[in-house]
């Protein structure tokens, strides 16, 4: 009967290219593993290694049989992976939902850090945040990163669990040859005879926010596109159809646009971790916590008051040969 130490020590001594040094990787004695070769040459009936005074190699029929044994004992590692990570973590997979800025830029290295620190696997689903609020209540996901307007919440149900991560700020996008494009700020006011790329949905933070912010002002903002593909709505900004308000998480660096922030608003959308109350698994705190990490380079930390641009993109659009008002 097959054991699988034979395979193990198959596996060692193919490496090690001798019975010697097998032993010293395994841990074992030489005598020990010329036991367990000798054993498996006997139950198959076939030499599998060649032995001399310079080493020992594999025959034509142990390379064949080491490529079996190989399949073997990764599947038996991938399996002892997953028990493991499902006693300790709670779930093999960790069924996480985003909404697409998040998945380009916020989620790739917590997810990579969340595999080292866990052994649990992920499996990533994109939509719209009303979308994965839905799914997660119906159970189909574990947790998921979403955004929503920080004065009217959409997602304050008894059923979840939210964790503030950070606020994405929205910038306004011109133009570069918009008569403001060389101030170093813009004020929504002084764009109130501009054409706005506008989200398909109404209740979009960024159309929530221009909105009020306009009706503050005495206008209401007149909407020449209304696309949720911000490399559209970058295109059309860039042959000066109109302009645009834009989170930073989303800004893009393209020919023909200016990105400014907003004078006298701070004006942002709120990115949130949420997951079921009481029915999160382990595996989801690790995860927020590599968010957290990472949102100190991403965007401002929730609360904070500090307007810094901290991503390397958006500051170097920030600062494309602005001058003074």
């Amino acid at each position: 009967m097959l054991e699988l130490r034979q395979l193990t020590v198959l596996q060692a001594i193919a490496r090690a290219g001798s019975l010697a040094g097998a032993a010293r990787s395994l841990h074992y004695s030489q005598p020990t593993v010329a036991h367990h070769l000798a054993a498996l040459e006997s139950h198959l009936g076939v030499d599998l290694v060649t032995r001399t005074t310079r080493g020992a190699t594999l025959t034509d029929l142990g390379q064949l049989f080491l490529g079996h044994a190989e399949a073997v004992l990764d599947r038996l590692g991938s399996a002892e992976a997953e028990v493991k990570a499902l006693a300790r973590h709670g779930v093999a997979t960790l069924r996480i939902g985003t909404f697409p800025t998040a998945g380009a830029h916020v989620l790739p290295r917590a997810v990579a850090a969340l595999e080292v620190r866990t052994g649990v696997r992920v499996e990533l689903h994109e939509a719209e945040p009303p979308e994965l609020i839905e799914r997660l209540l119906a159970r189909e996901l574990h947790c998921a990163l979403i955004y929503d307007d920080p004065e009217a919440p959409v997602h304050l149900l008894d059923e979840l669990k939210t964790v503030p991560l950070f606020d994405d700020p929205f910038r306004v996008v011109l133009p570069a040859s918009h008569p403001l494009a060389r101030r170093r700020s813009v004020a929504i006011a002084d764009l109130v005879d501009d054409g706005w790329m506008m989200s398909r949905d109404p209740d979009e933070p960024g159309d929530t926010a221009l909105r009020a912010t306009c009706a503050a002002e005495g206008f209401t903002p007149r909407p020449v596109l209304r696309t949720d593909d911000y490399d559209v709505m970058f295109g059309f900004v860039a042959a000066g159809v109109g302009v645009a308000l834009v989170p930073q998480m989303a800004l893009v660096e393209r020919e023909g646009v200016v990105v400014r922030p907003i004078a006298g608003a701070q004006l942002h959308r709120s990115i949130r971790f949420v997951s079921l109350a009481g029915d999160a698994p382990p595996a989801a705190a690790v995860l927020v916590a590599a968010l957290r990490a990472g949102s100190r380079t991403t965007g401002r930390s929730a609360g904070s008051d500090d307007p810094q641009l901290l991503d390397p993109l958006a500051a170097h659009l920030h600062d494309e040969q602005p001058v003074a008002e």
